[in-house]
């Protein structure tokens, strides 16, 4: 309840006030027509995109258990891969998958500013001269957010369901009072409403598109946790909980604007009861703080994920829990979310100002990864089904909702765009700086099969007792470090494994699939190339146990508790002759430098590890 529907179950707080303003100032009057035609509206890009887009669809299209864009980027490159699509489509979706991922992070800057203000400002309810403590107080609780992050969520986690199933409760509570209140607002729920609120005020309704979408945000949280939780718990917390409690709290909401329309300001605090105003308020904050800590964890994910996949540097990363690999925390990610939060809570001071910042992150990240849902649904079985259509529909009134979103851009839309767009540079930098660095590498390194032609020409090589690990990237390649070795020592080990791995479009790879072995000659040599899924971390010692375990004959004379390891190091540098742009080369060294220490990073036993750097120029 609470990592998966924080964020849109804490919607209600702030989108029908959104709606309403935006509304009234594009000159339209809260009328009854309005109030239908606005509840109407919220409940089906609910139905449509939640229900029956996300639920419905995309939770059903999972890579071996895990959701998300980038999971579901990964699965559409292993379908390319098997239906030989082209190299370019690959990059083309690569790329594109990046920039949702780009978007899906501005919009975690934005996501706990807006619902932790839009609670605390329950307060001016209680007593208008506590407007002032708003911004304080929203700056310490998101201070505090981000101060504990660094301890895990293992022990508070437990009050999550409980406080979301309160929180749940209450809204639904304070939803049938509204009904109760205005009950003919129960027509709402027939999507005729929405072609007469567009007939009775066409300007209008299509500018409040752009609030309406903030009751849907949360939906890509709502698919990347597929992982952690399932499809089944998932698609039944929506429909007998999530889904009947958000639908009441808007229609509550709506009854309460025909029957009181002063209370268009903030229905949701006008619709609560006034003596528990300030429980409410209390509850509020809470939940909007959980709804915060599940959208910096999914940040966090977004982020190890793209270091894993290669789009973004590998980061440092911490493990909070000793049971669950998937509770991480990036102490880099966290700083620079914690300074980006903060400076929006003061700079926009109020949820009104930054809704009109919201969403438009939001609408991009859904379009993309219906994009990319499409394209693996055609690529998959190549014909029209009824998945497809149905999400190509639904496509078509996303991006009715972008368009409306984009007349936001000059009164705060971009600022997540700005943000976004920021972290693409980044993402697309890292990626073609790897690919330079890869090719600089691979012309400096000779294939495996040519190990004997490096031995052979510097005859006098002395082999000595003992193993060497030699590390890799590249599969099939001499590293740098067995030729500078060679070449500098004329000396080498008399057992020496040649260990690579590559990470695959797929979260975690099968223990059985783990590796395979290649003699290589009759050197001595051997090859062992490992593959690893983009959520699992590579550990060389542990690989090797499997192989000497799995394969003996291969690990015949090698003692692991005495090798040395060699990591071939390949170190970019500025380069005249680049592709890239000067400014893209210095980011990119910039970048580089705050890599993990691939000693660490691989578990390697740092007294008996070598590191030979070469300069590879980008």
């Amino acid at each position: 309840m609470g990592v998966v529907f924080g964020d849109i179950g804490t919607s209600p707080l702030y989108a029908a006030t959104a709606v309403v303003a935006t509304a009234r100032g594009a000159g339209a009057e809260v009328d009854r027509t309005f109030v239908y035609g606005m509840t109407s509206t919220v409940l089906w890009s609910l139905t449509l995109v939640v229900s029956i887009l996300y639920v419905r669809l995309f939770l059903r299209t999972d890579n071996d258990g895990e959701g998300g864009l980038l999971a579901l980027l990964g699965l559409l490159r292993r379908t390319l891969d098997r239906s030989h699509g082209g190299r370019r489509t690959v990059v083309v979706f690569t790329v594109l998958g990046m920039l949702g991922a780009a978007m899906f992070l501005g919009d975690s800057v934005i996501t706990p500013a807006i619902s932790v203000l839009s609670a605390v400002e329950g307060l001016e309810v209680v007593e208008p001269s506590l407007a002032r403590l708003v911004v304080p107080l929203a700056v310490v609780i998101l201070a505090g957010l981000f101060l504990v992050e660094r301890f895990g969520t293992r022990a508070i986690s437990r009050l999550f369901g409980p406080v979301m199933l309160l929180w749940f409760a209450t809204i639904a509570t304070c939803g049938v009072r509204g009904v109760l209140e205005t009950p003919e607002v129960l027509v709402s729920v027939s999507p005729h409403w929405v072609v007469l609120y567009f007939a009775d005020h066409p300007a209008a309704a299509f500018l409040s598109l752009g609030a309406v979408v903030l009751a849907v945000t949360g939906a890509e949280a709502l698919y990347a946790d597929l992982g952690h939780f399932g499809r089944r718990p998932i698609a039944r917390a929506w429909a007998f909980v999530v889904l009947p409690a958000l639908a009441l709290s808007y229609l509550g909401q709506g009854g309460h604007l025909i029957a009181s329309p002063k209370a268009a300001d903030n229905p949701f605090f006008s619709l609560v009861p006034a003596p528990v105003t300030m429980p409410v308020v209390v509850l509020a904050t809470l939940a909007t703080i959980i709804a915060s800590q599940a959208v910096v964890s999914g940040a966090f994910s977004v982020v190890h994920q793209s270091g894993r996949l290669g789009v973004l540097p590998p980061l440092r990363t911490v493990h909070t829990s000793s049971v669950n690999s998937r509770q991480i925390y990036l102490p880099a990610v966290n700083t620079l979310l914690a300074v980006a939060v903060l400076v929006v809570v003061l700079t926009f001071r109020s949820s009104a100002a930054l809704a009109s910042a919201y969403g438009i992150a939001v609408t991009l990240t859904i379009s993309i990864t219906t994009i990319v849902y499409l394209a693996h649904g055609w690529t998959s079985r190549r014909r029209l089904t009824g998945s497809v259509v149905v999400a190509g529909s639904i496509l078509v009134v996303v991006l009715v909702l972008l368009a409306a979103n984009l007349a936001k851009v000059g009164s705060g839309g971009w600022l997540p765009l700005t943000i976004g767009a920021l972290v693409f540079v980044v993402m697309a930098t890292w990626w073609t700086g790897q690919r330079h660095v890869s090719r600089g590498r691979l012309a400096l390194e000779t294939t495996v099969q040519r190990v004997e032609d490096v031995l052979e020409a510097h005859g006098s090589v002395t082999r000595t007792r003992g193993t060497a690990i030699f590390l890799s990237r590249h599969s099939g390649v001499v590293p740098l470090a067995l030729r500078s070795m060679v070449e500098q020592n004329h000396a080498l080990q008399r057992h020496v494994l040649l260990v690579s791995w590559a990470t695959a479009d797929r979260p975690v790879v099968p223990a059985a699939e783990r590796y395979r072995v290649v003699a290589v000659g009759d050197e001595g040599v051997v090859e062992i190339v490992a593959t690893y899924g983009f959520r699992e971390r590579p550990r060389v010692g542990r690989l090797l146990g499997q192989v000497q375990r799995d394969a003996p004959d291969a690990m015949r004379g090698v003692d692991l508790g005495t090798a040395t390891y060699f990591v071939s190091l390949s170190v970019p540098r500025l380069s005249p002759r680049s592709r890239m742009p000067r400014w893209a080369q210095r980011l990119f060294l910039g970048l580089y430098r705050i890599v993990p220490d691939t000693v660490e990073t691989l578990d390697l036993p740092r007294e008996r590890t070598v590191v030979l750097g070469r300069d590879v120029p980008l």
